[in-house]
């Protein structure tokens, strides 16, 4: 595609992924197709403001060609160095000056000389500004996130959740680039009150048959889990659903001994996302599979989307409309949008499907907005 054709399909891509049908169209459209820079179509359904995860995924790459273009009328995207300081990272203190040490920032830190060490041609991703960096000045709780990928990598994404003593998550989850039939690296590590801590770490698979993935990976995280007691714990059938998404060697444990942070589960962490790293490396790449697998990521992303109990915990700080476009268009990007957006959940710290409540639905009342003061900011 030429610059020229970029700089007018840009504005109605970007226009489609930020507004609703009612909003942006009058009357009655069944669907739209523009042709993309390697030929293909997209195709957008604007009665269901849906659109297929090839085209997503297309859409995605198209706005990155568009921060290239804008190198010559606006400032370079950052770099990873500046992307983290961008936001002060890694914070020193937290943002409540009562509150101890920021629990998970050795996590961040570690992940991201990690990543910086051992990917190729790593990247920032851009975001809105807004889902960088977030804060609410009243209730002492910040956010920060970052998105990157590279040529393993379709996509990493990072969260830092600071609210004192109160909560403390590092959350980050690595997709392999499509052409990598193999899991998605989740990790969910939350303090609350810093009595009860939870930690998930996990190569979730794609497909319900292990063999279904271009290779194993069972065998290669037993020997690890096998070294920390503290960390075979099941998910509860209350709160939880293994059966979807989730492997049988995953990391999982609840504990109020903030000792197991340091001694078993930042080693294991550690060796979890190093074994990913070498098993992407160890496996063949297959682009003819691509599509199939991007199909897998959308489907990985909607369950998420749909069942994650953060959207209560960021409903409450930041608003129910932010806490939907973060949800749907930063964390998973990939996912269906549904009509009337998230299902609101009782806030539960962040990450992990959302507790099964026999016989009643959840909750789909959002704070009322005088409970919400949130300020924005993009230091």
């Amino acid at each position: 595609m030429k610059a020229q054709h970029l700089l007018l399909v840009v504005p109605v891509v970007e226009a489609y992924l930020t507004s609703t049908p009612s909003a942006s169209f009058v009357g009655r459209v069944s669907s739209f197709s523009s042709v993309s820079s390697n030929g293909g179509l997209w195709k957008m359904d604007m009665e269901g403001d849906m659109m297929d995860t090839a085209s997503r995924f297309n859409v995605e790459k198209l706005l990155q060609q568009k921060h290239t273009l804008n190198q010559f009328i606006s400032p370079p995207p950052a770099t990873v160095e500046e992307a983290q300081e961008q936001h002060g990272m890694p914070w020193q203190e937290s943002i409540d000056p009562k509150a101890d040490n920021l629990l998970y920032m050795p996590f961040w830190t570690w992940q991201m000389d990690f990543m910086k060490e051992n990917l190729t041609n790593l990247k920032v991703k851009q975001c809105r500004p807004d889902f960088g960096y977030i804060e609410n000045k009243k209730k002492k709780a910040r956010m920060v996130n970052l998105e990157f990928s590279s040529d393993e990598y379709r996509k990493i994404r990072m969260t830092y959740y600071d609210a004192g003593d109160n909560t403390q998550v590092f959350n980050a989850v690595w997709y392999p680039d499509p052409k990598y039939n193999l899991p998605v690296l989740g990790i969910d590590l939350l303090a609350f009150n810093r009595k009860k801590y939870l930690a998930i770490v996990d190569f979730q698979p794609l497909h319900e048959k292990e063999g279904d993935h271009a290779a194993t990976f069972e065998h290669l995280l037993q020997p690890i889990k096998e070294q920390y007691d503290s960390l075979k714990g099941r998910m509860s059938s209350k709160f939880y659903d293994e059966t979807q998404f989730f492997s049988q060697q995953m990391l999982f444990a609840r504990f109020d001994d903030d000792g197991i942070v340091d001694n078993d589960l930042r080693p294991a962490f550690e060796q979890y996302v190093q074994t990913h790293l070498d098993l992407i490396k160890n496996t063949k790449p297959d682009p003819s599979n691509a599509a199939s697998v991007l199909e897998r990521h959308a489907a990985y992303d909607t369950y998420s989307a749909e069942r994650d109990p953060a959207t209560g915990l960021f409903a409450t700080m930041f608003g129910k409309e932010w806490a939907d476009d973060f949800v749907f268009d930063f964390l998973f990007s990939l996912s269906e949008r549904k009509e009337g957006g998230l299902t609101i959940m009782p806030p539960m710290g962040m990450g992990g499907p959302p507790p099964k409540q026999a016989g009643a639905p959840p909750s789909s009342v959002a704070a009322p907005s005088s409970q919400r003061e949130p300020v924005v900011a993009t230091r």
